[in-house]
C-alpha cells in the first residue's frame, strides 16, 4: 500500500473512531427525546411569532445564547454584570415546564415500559426540542432558570434533570410568571384536588393558560394483582396488607375515575387541558397532542 493509501486509510479510521466517540458521548436520554421530537415535528408546524413589546417586564443577566441586541448597555454600565431588557410581549412567549419530582414518579411495575419518572423526563426534553425548533423560549419552574431559546437550552435542562438540580415536589411552588405565558406541567397528580386547584389558581389569576400531563403506570389504571398482595406508600403513607386485592378492584378504579373526572372538570374551569398518558403507551402520542394544544391548533 502507497503512502498516500495508508494516509488515507489512516485518516478515514481516526474519523470512524472519533464518530463512535460522539455517539457514545450523547446521552440516551436526549437521543430518545429529538427522535420522538422528530417524529412528533414531521406532521406540524413551527410556532415562531415575530414583534417587537413595548411594556417592561424586567432586566436579567445576559445567559449564554442570547442575543447581544437583547443587552441594555446602559443598565449593564451600572455594574460588573450585563443585563437583558425583557419586554412582557417577549417574556409573555415563554413556556415553563415543571416536572414532578416526588417519590411516587419512581414507580414501576412490570407493565410499564418504564418508571413514570422516566418518561416524564422523555417528554419534558422532546417538548422542549420541538419548541426551540419553533423559537419559542423555554425554562423549568423551580430551578431560578430564565427562559432561553436555542438548542443550548436542552442540554441545559438536561444536565439540571440529570444532576438532581429540579424540585423533589409534586407541585410547584408559587412563582410570578409573566402575563400570558404558558405552562405545561408533567406529573401523576394524584395529590388532594384541592391542592392541584391552588396551584393552577395561582397561575391562571395571572392570566396564565397552562397543560397537565398525567403520567400514570398502567397498574395504577388497572390494579392487576390477584390474592394477597403488601403495597407500601412512595411518600411515607405506611404499608397496608391487603388479602383479596382483587375484590378492591372496581371501586379503586371507580375511585381513579372520579379523581381524574375532577382533574378534567378544574382544568375547564380555568381554561387549561389536561392529558392522561401511560407508561406503556407510545410517547409521541401525547407529545403531538400536547404540541398542538400549545400551537392553538386545538382550542382547550
Amino acid at each position: 500500500m502507497s503512502p498516500r493509501w495508508r494516509t488515507a486509510a489512516h485518516q478515514q479510521g481516526g474519523t470512524h473512531n472519533r464518530a463512535e466517540q460522539l455517539a457514545t458521548s450523547i446521552p440516551p436520554l436526549l437521543v430518545a427525546a429529538e427522535r420522538v421530537a422528530s417524529t412528533v415535528s414531521q406532521g406540524v408546524h413551527g410556532r415562531r411569532r415575530v414583534g417587537q413589546g413595548e411594556t417592561f417586564w424586567q432586566f436579567r443577566r445576559y445567559e449564554f445564547g442570547d442575543s447581544v441586541q437583547l443587552i441594555d448597555w446602559r443598565q449593564s454600565a451600572k455594574s460588573d454584570p450585563v443585563y437583558v431588557r425583557e419586554t412582557e410581549w417577549e417574556a409573555a412567549q415563554s413556556v415553563w415546564l415543571w416536572r414532578d419530582g416526588s417519590p411516587s414518579m419512581a414507580f414501576q411495575s412490570g407493565l410499564g415500559i418504564e418508571m413514570k419518572r422516566e418518561r416524564a423526563d422523555l417528554l419534558v426534553l422532546a417538548l422542549t426540542s420541538l419548541l426551540v425548533r419553533g423559537g419559542e423560549r423555554v425554562a423549568l419552574l423551580g430551578t431560578g432558570m430564565n427562559p432561553a431559546s436555542g438548542r443550548a437550552v436542552l442540554n441545559r435542562l438536561w444536565t439540571m434533570i440529570e444532576g438532581g438540580q429540579t424540585p423533589s415536589d409534586s407541585l410547584p411552588k408559587p412563582e410570578l410568571l409573566p402575563r400570558f405565558a404558558r405552562v405545561v406541567m408533567f406529573g401523576d397528580f394524584l395529590s388532594p384536588l384541592d391542592q392541584v386547584a391552588e396551584v393552577i389558581d395561582g397561575f391562571a389569576h395571572r392570566g396564565l393558560r397552562g397543560h397537565l400531563v398525567q403520567v400514570l403506570d398502567p397498574a395504577e389504571e388497572r390494579l392487576p394483582y390477584l390474592g394477597r398482595v403488601l403495597f407500601d406508600g412512595p411518600e411515607q403513607e405506611g404499608e397496608v396488607l391487603i388479602s383479596h386485592v382483587e375484590s378492591l378492584r372496581n371501586d379503586y378504579q371507580a375511585e381513579l375515575g372520579h379523581h381524574r373526572d375532577g382533574l378534567r372538570d378544574l382544568c375547564r374551569r380555568f381554561g387549561w387541558s389536561v392529558i392522561t398518558h401511560r407508561t406503556d403507551r407510545p410517547p409521541e402520542q401525547v407529545l403531538m397532542a400536547l404540541y398542538l394544544q400549545l400551537s392553538d391548533t386545538v382550542r382547550a
